[in-house]
């Protein structure tokens, strides 16, 4: 886009003022990049149709920096609640769109967000069908912060809950982990390393929705491990289902530029925020097979079993290292990876 057309070089107070201003931005940017049936009506809601039950999930994007090695805070977005959406079983269909933006901001950079947030929204086959901008004065905000709410009908075969996992089951990861984290994190710090650290922020929808269509209830729960990392969600699980999680350091699949940027930094990758994985806890006897599936495709290639869920240790995440030795990992305390997403 030729930003000279516009008028204007950066965001001011009067693009979020309601009124000419605020107009132009949206029919010059907005409108013309997400241009669809539902969103031309212009009106401050929309009205769509679902069949069967839906899933509903929102969530705001504050990272800093806005730009970092494998994508910017426009993808990240879309991919964020397009994945979320996802974890429950759903087809993600629709996304609102809000933007709070910083009197200041280059109006190049903006478009560049906005792009990526079209390109990323057509490879996820969703659509942008409602939104709103914000303006607020210089100083009292970071540039940008984004706002989106998913919707999407679930998978009829989906049976996606705490309640269905039980003793045996097995947990599966799709990837490497801790990348999104650490390319953030190497990048504030100015870490260079012999090959790139890049976040992961990708879209994982067609992936699950597949494993559902193949599998269907033997898939008992999906999480993405985003801020606070696998640790977390272990955790989590762990405590919600007053049952043992059993895994084994070995099997974690950690890319090796990012277990060295981890070291240096004094940080533990099971901590470490990730934007392309989630977690697939499954019965156990189709656990190869969804590994198999996975490995597959792209976005699971690196796929792997890492452990199962246990009658001992209730509460209790317990990891076994490769000599033999065991250590409960805990949740995390605190927030270790400030403004990661």
């Amino acid at each position: 886009m030729d930003t000279t057309a516009l008028g204007f070089n950066t965001i001011n107070l009067g693009h979020g003022s309601g009124g000419v201003m605020t107009r132009d931005l949206l029919d010059k940017i907005i409108f013309k990049t997400f241009s669809n049936p539902y969103l031309n009506q212009k009106h401050d809601g929309s009205i769509v149709h679902f069949n069967n039950k839906i899933a509903i999930s929102t969530d705001s994007f504050v990272v800093s920096p806005i730009f970092f090695k494998g994508g910017n805070i426009g993808e990240l977005a879309v991919h964020g609640t397009v994945n979320d959406v996802a974890m429950c079983g759903a087809i993600p269909k629709y996304l609102s769109l809000a933007f709070i933006v910083e009197e200041g901001l280059k109006i190049e950079e903006f478009i560049t967000i906005v792009n990526a947030i079209k390109l990323a929204a057509d490879i996820s086959g969703v659509q942008i069908i409602t939104g709103d901008t914000k303006v607020v004065e210089r100083g009292k905000g970071d540039k940008i912060f984004i706002n989106t709410t998913g919707f999407g009908e679930v998978n009829p075969k989906a049976n996606i809950s705490t309640d269905n996992i039980k003793v045996g089951d097995k947990i599966i990861v799709n990837g490497f982990v801790a990348q999104h984290g650490m390319a953030i994190m190497s990048q504030r710090e100015g870490l260079e390393f012999e090959s790139t650290i890049e976040s992961d922020t990708t879209n994982l929808n067609f992936l699950v929705n597949d494993l559902i269509d193949e599998f269907g209830n033997k898939i008992h729960l999906l999480r993405d491990p985003t801020r606070g990392g696998l640790a977390s969600v272990l955790s989590e699980i762990s405590q919600d289902t007053n049952k043992g999680v059993t895994i084994y350091e070995t099997k974690i699949p950690l890319e090796k530029q990012v277990a060295a940027a981890c070291e240096i930094l004094g940080l533990d990758a099971l901590y470490v925020a990730n934007e392309g994985v989630f977690i697939a806890i499954v019965d156990a006897d189709i656990a190869n097979a969804v590994v198999e599936m996975m490995q597959k495709d792209e976005k699971g290639k690196n796929a792997v079993c890492i452990g199962e869920i246990t009658s001992g240790h209730p509460n209790k995440v317990v990891m076994h290292n490769e000599l033999g030795g065991k250590r409960i990992v805990s949740p995390l305390i605190g927030e270790q990876l400030p403004r990661i997403c």
